[in-house]
């Protein structure tokens, strides 16, 4: 699974915006996606990710939805 796709998931479940941390949090709790060096998703690269597929996902100051 694609770090977004992860992403989706996660906020669809939620069903409301979500911080950055959060999805992070949920996302290595559960083994969604992993990093190729083996370590923990940090939460500046879901909010860099949620930045850069902005046709997928809605972004405030503090909070990322789904599109």
């Amino acid at each position: 699974m694609t770090l977004h796709e992860a992403m989706i998931e996660v906020l669809r479940e939620n069903g409301a915006p979500m911080t950055s941390r959060e999805i992070a949090d949920i996302i290595n709790a559960r083994e969604l996606y992993r990093r190729k060096d083996g370590r923990a998703l940090p939460a500046g690269q879901v909010s860099a990710r949620a930045r850069n597929y902005h046709q997928l996902f809605h972004r405030t100051a503090s909070h990322i939805a789904v599109r």
